[in-house]
């Protein structure tokens, strides 16, 4: 009895020893929108120092589950993660005309794009959780363009990665404001983000000489790694499909690239 009783009690020190995932809401504001965001960590890691944070910028659908996931995933890792809400209360959609009607005005307006995403960015930090000089950004597809505005804005970054995102080419001004290095990883075949666009982002890349790296997954189109990207386009929205393997091996060579940039 004196023996289980020992066993037992290891066995609940080691579960209790175990990581606990926390995710949960955070209500924030930008500039009198109501934004809520998503937070997730691993307070197994946090309780013994400042790891890294990663903001993650959603696609146009909006902080949907899928982000969140990504969001759980990077906690998963070691990271503190804080999914951005850009639209603001909330606000997802399934729709592809209503996401073109949402993303929309963050395009005609970049200081708009900057500014949410700045705000993500600050509610990253506001939490104490982080290492303030290890904060990278990731985003998927509208999310891309949100990730690379608030580098060129000069926010502290250390790193970028896009998925799929668009990629809007580096303003002239931006070399000497952006210290981050950018990862962008891009279906060879996606229609929506197309040579002319890359061409254009790649010569802003090489003018202004930042570190990047450029990855294309063959076989790929836009929204690659997302499993829903297939419903998408069920729902009429061309060029879109779900690449179970560009989807692992981008992943993967994110964890490459933020073991590069934290180290």
């Amino acid at each position: 009895m004196k023996a289980l009783s020992i066993a037992m009690l290891i066995m609940i020190c080691e579960i209790s020893a175990q990581a606990k995932l926390v995710t949960k809401a955070v209500s924030y504001e930008q500039d009198g929108a109501k934004l809520e965001g998503f937070l997730a960590y691993d307070d197994s890691i946090t309780e013994k120092g400042k790891p890294p944070g990663i903001v993650v910028f959603p696609e146009w659908w909006g902080l949907n589950d899928y982000i969140k996931g990504r969001a759980q995933q990077l906690a998963n890792l070691g990271y503190v993660a804080f999914a951005a809400d850009m639209y603001g209360d909330g606000q997802v959609t399934t729709e592809p005309g209503k996401a073109k009607e949402l993303a929309g005005p963050f395009y005609s307006n970049p200081s708009l794009m900057v500014g949410r995403a700045q705000a993500a960015l600050d509610q990253l930090l506001k939490t104490g959780l982080v290492d303030e000089t290890k904060v990278a950004a990731i985003g998927f597809c509208f999310g891309g363009s949100a990730s690379l505005a608030l580098a060129y804005s000069g926010a502290p970054l250390a790193g970028v990665v896009t998925f799929h995102g668009g990629l809007i080419p580096a303003p002239a001004d931006a070399a000497q404001k952006t210290k981050a290095k950018f990862l962008i990883l891009h279906g060879a075949l996606d229609p929506r983000v197309n040579k002319e666009a890359v061409d254009g982002f790649l010569k802003s890349m090489n003018d202004g000489k930042f570190d990047y790296q450029f990855i294309e997954y063959s076989g790929a189109l836009h929204a690659f790694s997302n499993p829903d990207a297939d419903k998408a386009r069920a729902a009429g929205l061309d060029g879109v499909g779900y690449n179970a393997e560009a989807a692992t091996r981008s992943w993967t060579q994110m964890q490459v690239f933020f073991d590069e940039i934290f180290k």
